[in-house]
C-alpha cells in the first residue's frame, strides 16, 4: 500500500496532488484531521486523497485551496487529475475536445457525453464495469465544462430516436436526462436534432462518430468501438464523416421539433403514470 513516505510525485497527476496537498498542509502547521475539520470532511479522507488512493473532487479541490491559500493550485490541477482517469486511448480525445471551436455528434444508442447528467453517465458508464466508476463520471462531468466556459465551442448533436426510448438507469433518470437535454432548448451553442426512425436508412448506421474542429489544429474525428475507440486527423477520413454527418442533420427534425419530440417521450414514456389501482406511479 502505497503511503506518504513513497508516494512518487511524478507517477501521475493524482500523486502530484496527493504529495503537494501533503507539502502545503504541513507547511501551513495543520494535521490531516485540523485541515478536515476546516473543510468540513474527515481527516481520513485528507489522508487518502494525499496517498492517491482517492480522487479529489472540485468542491474539494476549491475548499483546499481556500484553506490554504494557494491562489486556487489545487483547482487548476484537478483537470489534469481527472483526465488521467480517463482510459489511455480516449486522451488524445480529450485533448482535442479542449481546444474545439465546434464539435460536431452523432449518437446512435445513448445521450452524447457532454449532455448527460451525473445518474445518466453512471448507468452508462458502470454497464459494463464498476471500476473506477466514480472517478470515470466525474472526469466526464469535468469534460462538460466546456460547455459553460468563456468562449464555448459551438456543439451540434444529432441523436437516434432510439436515444430517447433505451432506458438507461430507469424511469426517473431517463426523465430526468430528457429534461437536462431540453435546458439546452434556447442556447446559442448547443443544437439538438432528433433523428426520427421514419428517416429510414440513414447515414449514420455505421455507428456513432463525432468531429472535432479549432483554429489552430486539423479537424479530427473520433468513432466508437468495443475496446476503446478510432480517431484519425486523416483529411479524407474527416471529409467523408463530415458528409455523413451533412447527411445526417438535412434527414433530422429541425431543433425546434426535436425539441417537442424530446418533450413529448419526457411526458409519454416516462412522466407519472398510475397504477391499476389508481394510484400515481412516479
Amino acid at each position: 500500500m502505497k503511503n506518504t513516505r513513497d508516494l512518487d510525485p511524478s507517477a501521475s497527476p493524482l500523486d502530484y496532488y496527493g504529495a503537494e496537498l501533503r507539502r502545503l498542509r504541513e507547511a501551513a502547521g495543520l494535521s490531516q484531521r485540523q485541515l478536515g475539520d476546516i473543510i468540513f470532511c474527515t481527516g481520513s479522507l485528507i489522508g487518502q486523497i494525499e496517498t492517491a488512493h482517492k480522487v479529489p473532487t472540485r468542491p474539494f479541490s476549491e475548499a483546499v485551496d481556500a484553506a490554504l491559500g494557494t491562489g486556487g493550485t489545487f483547482t487548476r490541477l484537478l483537470p489534469l487529475v481527472l483526465k488521467s482517469q480517463l482510459p489511455p486511448w480516449f486522451q488524445p480525445y480529450a485533448d482535442m475536445e479542449q481546444r474545439a471551436s465546434y464539435i460536431s455528434a452523432f449518437e446512435s444508442q445513448v445521450v452524447y457525453g457532454l449532455l448527460q447528467t451525473e445518474e445518466y453517465a453512471t448507468a452508462v458508464l458502470g454497464a459494463v464495469t464498476l471500476d473506477k466508476l466514480t472517478e470515470r463520471v466525474m472526469a466526464r462531468l469535468e469534460r462538460q465544462r466546456i460547455l459553460t466556459q468563456e468562449n464555448p465551442p459551438l456543439v451540434w448533436v444529432v441523436l437516434s430516436e432510439a436515444v430517447l426510448y433505451l432506458e438507461i438507469g430507469g424511469r426517473k433518470v431517463m426523465r430526468e436526462q430528457l429534461a437536462h437535454l431540453l435546458t439546452f432548448k434556447d442556447a446559442e451553442w448547443v443544437k439538438i436534432q432528433i433523428l426520427p426512425f421514419t428517416a429510414g436508412a440513414h447515414a449514420g448506421l455505421r455507428g456513432s462518430f463525432t468531429i472535432l474542429r479549432s483554429e489552430d489544429a486539423p479537424d479530427f474525428a473520433h468513432s466508437n468501438g468495443y475496446e476503446g475507440g478510432h480517431w484519425t486527423a486523416n483529411p479524407q477520413e474527416v471529409k467523408s464523416r463530415s458528409l455523413r454527418y451533412d447527411h445526417l442533420q438535412a434527414a433530422a427534425l429541425s431543433v425546434e421539433d426535436s425539441a417537442a419530440m424530446i418533450a413529448r417521450v419526457m411526458e409519454e414514456r416516462y412522466g407519472e403514470q398510475p397504477e391499476p389501482d389508481g394510484r400515481t406511479l412516479a
